[in-house]
Order: structure tokens, then C-alpha cells, then sequence
């Protein structure tokens, strides 16, 4: 049994990641803020799922605030950091970057710091496909990502680096785990999959940013999850994506989803975004070599557990305003 802290566990991957560890029996610290970029009864159908489990433990807390988070680790040590506490979305990253790099950045370097202070070894971070903007694909681990082109982005890229410092410092094992277009059930509401399904269902118009053509390495929330939780075992520093390696164009997706609903839909396309990327695929020979892992459940049958889990919770998920 290992004694971990994982940060943004009422998160759509945070959750899932502390619910396969929680099956092995370790001990889990779970902390979030709770903040209010997206509904958060969202977060709260997933802490409730974790406080199932009598090994988890739950605590109320912003990794920026650095007097609070010490506060609540007073009295826990953990052996393993996974820091999957983020602000998420390139698109609101340019409206307000200062949070942004408050929390993925400076929220960092406190549980590094902490890390340090206490001796622990292994730290694991969150980052993100965001980084290969402008890459040949597919995405290697080895392509240079020096010109991210959003504040999110370029705030994963500052932990990242921060990471590798303390790594080369204090000797300090660090995995970090580049995740690909996430999805599956419970997820989140500003992310294309949660809204199709919500606009098919309510009989509204998709907003499409681009004409539909562009691709995604769409990833399963529990494929990303096994990954992660593989990590842990694993020396040294590394670099690792977690991707789906099968891309498909936002018009495959949107059929699917529309084929589990029974349903279609009428199309409003609007201007590509300029921090989006066109395309995003990822090698995973990486994580095929060091962890054993590549992705398990197809998009299809990913859609189709979405699209039911959306079906069984409509009652409560009506009431979920979606996020621009």
C-alpha cells in the first residue's frame, strides 16, 4: 500500500486516475479548489464516486496557495506526487493567462518544492499534445516544442521544464504524460465531445469551429488513466504520450455520436481558431516500450459508453450549462 497525493481529483481525468489507484489498495490524499470554470456538480458526481472507497481522503485546496496547500500536507507525507491539478482549454487561455500559469506553472513548483523538502521521489505531471503545434506528425516525444502558440499551452511547457530541473537538481523521478483529446463519460463541458452530445440531444445546431476536417487523436478516459497509473513505477526522467494513435475528423465523431443518440443534427461552422491545432496524432512507441500500453477502447466503442452514460444521467446533465 503507497501513500499518494493526487492533485485535481474531482477533475474528469484526476478522477478516474484516483479510482484505478484506489482499486489497488493504495492511500490516497485527494485535493481540488473546486473552481468554477466549469459546472461544478460535475466535480462533485466524480468525488462521489471516489468516496466510495474508505482509503481516500479529501481535501479542499489551490496548489497556487501555497501557505493553505502546506496546511493541509502537514499531516500527510506521500511517497508519489501525480499532479493532474490544471486549468484546461486553449481557448480561455487567452482571455485570462494569468490563472493559467498560476496554477499549471507556480502550482508546480509548490509541490516540487514540496517534493524536495520532504524527500519524495516520484513525481508525476500532466501535460499535454497542446506542445506539438506546428510538428510533423506523428507527434514524437523527441520534436522540439519551443513555440507553443496559447498561454495553456505554453504554461505546460513551463512545468514541464521546471520539472526537469528538479529532476536534474534532487535526483527526483519525473514522468510526464503529453494526453491527447481525453473523453468519455462524465467529461468536460467545454470540450467537443460533452457538447455534441448535449446540443444532439437538446436538438440544437453544432457549433463547429473549422469546417469539420480537422483530426484528433481522440483517447479514452480509461486507457489515459491506466497509462498514467503505470507511471509510477518508472525511473528517472521521461517524457511519455498517452494518445489513441488512430486520428479521426471531427465529422467521423460527430457521426457516431449522432448514430448512439438516434439522432442529427444541423451544423453552424464557425472561424478556426487560431491557437487550435489542425491535427493532432501521437506516436506511442514510447509507452509501448516503457509502460506496456497502448490505448484499449476504440472511439467507437468510447462514443457509445459516453453517449449511454449521458443517456442514463440526462436528468441532472440538462441542468449543466455548457462552457464557451
Amino acid at each position: 500500500m503507497a501513500k499518494i497525493l493526487l492533485t485535481g481529483a474531482a477533475g474528469f481525468i484526476g478522477s478516474k486516475v484516483g479510482e484505478k489507484i484506489l482499486q489497488r489498495q493504495d492511500k490516497v490524499l485527494g485535493i481540488d479548489d473546486l473552481n468554477d470554470y466549469y459546472d461544478v456538480r460535475l466535480k462533485k458526481w466524480r468525488l462521489s464516486q471516489l468516496e466510495k472507497f474508505p482509503n481516500f481522503t479529501f481535501r479542499q485546496v489551490d496548489i497556487a496557495d501555497q501557505p493553505a496547500l502546506r496546511k493541509v500536507m502537514a499531516d500527510f507525507t506521500p511517497e508519489v506526487i501525480i499532479n493532474l491539478a490544471a486549468r484546461a482549454g486553449v481557448r480561455y487561455s487567452l482571455e485570462n493567462p494569468y490563472i493559467y500559469f498560476q496554477t499549471n506553472a507556480l502550482g508546480t513548483v509548490n509541490l516540487l518544492e514540496f517534493a524536495r523538502e520532504k524527500g519524495i521521489k516520484k513525481f508525476i505531471l500532466a501535460s499535454t499534445s497542446s506542445l506539438y503545434a506546428g510538428q510533423k506528425m506523428p507527434f514524437s516525444e523527441a520534436l522540439p516544442v519551443n513555440e507553443p502558440i496559447s498561454p495553456y499551452a505554453a504554461s505546460k511547457k513551463a512545468a514541464e521544464v521546471t520539472c526537469y530541473t528538479y529532476h536534474y537538481l534532487y535526483g527526483m523521478d519525473v514522468t510526464i504524460f503529453r494526453y491527447f483529446t481525453v473523453y468519455g463519460p462524465c467529461g468536460r463541458p467545454d470540450m467537443s465531445v460533452f457538447r455534441f452530445i448535449t446540443w444532439i440531444q437538446q436538438g440544437k445546431p453544432l457549433q463547429v469551429f473549422g469546417d469539420g476536417t480537422q483530426s484528433r487523436d481522440f483517447t479514452y478516459v480509461d486507457d489515459i488513466a491506466e497509462g498514467t497509473v503505470r507511471g509510477i513505477e518508472l525511473k528517472g526522467f521521461q517524457i511519455i504520450n498517452l494518445g489513441g494513435n488512430k486520428p479521426y475528423t471531427l465529422t467521423e465523431a460527430i457521426s457516431l455520436i449522432e448514430k448512439y443518440l438516434g439522432k442529427t443534427s444541423g451544423r453552424q461552422y464557425q472561424k478556426f481558431h487560431k491557437a487550435d491545432l489542425k491535427a493532432t496524432w501521437a506516436d506511442i512507441s514510447r509507452a509501448k516500450e516503457l509502460l506496456n500500453w497502448e490505448p484499449r477502447i476504440s472511439l467507437e466503442e468510447g462514443l457509445k459508453r459516453t453517449v449511454d452514460w449521458h443517456i442514463a444521467n440526462q436528468d441532472w446533465l440538462a441542468e449543466i450549462k455548457l462552457t464557451p
